[in-house]
């Protein structure tokens, strides 16, 4: 079974994290120790209560070394499992196996934190109609990936890079002299998704008017945002942004935002804690 992303190649990720590991001698270790034929059963397993992500990665690993390895997935991606539960059983040669547990299991516990974490924000806002965004907040090379583990998680993308949308900062006033002539601009240029990031309530009405489709508002409290909110009265969808965490998510929520965006999703989720045992054949 194949691991398929828009804009992710699988088997050039593969190749070259394998390639990493591998430099130019090999795995040294196993081909001095272990025999070119025998032969490895293995079971990765949870060790905490988890959300699944990567299982098909750990896949694509064993397989790029043994092509003939018979592989099981236990659970699916989006999954939220137990400590103890078994997501994958694998057996082939001992030497591919091996060589690949690393790459796989870094793969599996860094995107299943990840859904890990994000499942928690998810949880923490449900019944408010609130949507959970991640951000561009990402590790360089591994966005498509990273949010890949965020929607596994239960969150909405956002930008996937600077193309799809503009977003209007405060930098981008500073040079261009205000919010009206930077959205203005945007407008001109024939950029259909104009996000307007505004921290005053005075800066909404001319973004609005200048013709913004989406405000983020940037560092603004719960009474601050319910009034963004009523000013805005559902003309476009509002973002609250800035100073969100588990402890204040519910709050930003129940201010009746459309979308909340969290940079932590993706920026400081721990590693899950995943395990991969093998037994000799």
């Amino acid at each position: 079974m194949s691991f398929a992303l828009p804009r992710f190649d699988c088997d050039q990720f593969v190749r070259a994290t394998l390639a990493e590991d591998l430099g130019e001698g090999g795995d040294v270790t196993c081909a001095a120790v272990i025999p070119a034929d025998a032969r490895f059963a293995g079971v990765m397993d949870s060790r905490d209560p988890i959300t699944v992500a990567g299982l098909g990665l750990a896949e694509a690993f064993f397989r790029a070394l043994d092509p003939d390895a018979r592989i099981e997935r236990l659970v699916a991606d989006g999954d939220s499992v137990a400590p103890g539960t078994e997501l994958l059983r694998l057996q082939g040669l001992a030497r591919a196996l091996l060589t690949a547990e690393r790459s796989a299991l870094n793969t599996v516990q860094h995107l299943s934190g990840i859904a890990t974490l994000t499942r928690r924000y998810v949880d923490a806002i449900a019944g408010t109609g609130a949507t959970l965004l991640d951000t561009r907040k990402t590790l360089p090379g591994l966005r498509v990936l990273e949010k890949y583990a965020t929607r596994m998680g239960g969150a909405t993308n956002h930008r996937m890079g600077l193309w799809d949308a503009a977003m209007i900062k405060d930098n981008h006033v500073a040079v261009a002299g205000s919010v009206e002539t930077a959205v203005a601009r945007a407008v001109a240029a024939g950029v259909e998704r104009i996000i307007v990031e505004v921290d005053r309530i005075d800066q909404i009405a001319p973004a609005l008017h200048a013709g913004a489709t989406h405000l983020l508002l940037d560092n603004m409290g719960p009474p601050m945002l319910r009034e963004a909110v009523a000013l805005v009265a559902g003309r476009v969808p509002t973002e609250a942004s800035g100073g969100v965490n588990l402890d204040t998510i519910r709050a930003i929520a129940e201010t009746g935002v459309t979308y909340i965006s969290v940079g932590r999703l993706t920026q400081s989720a721990p590693a899950a804690d995943i395990g991969l045992d093998f037994a000799t054949l």
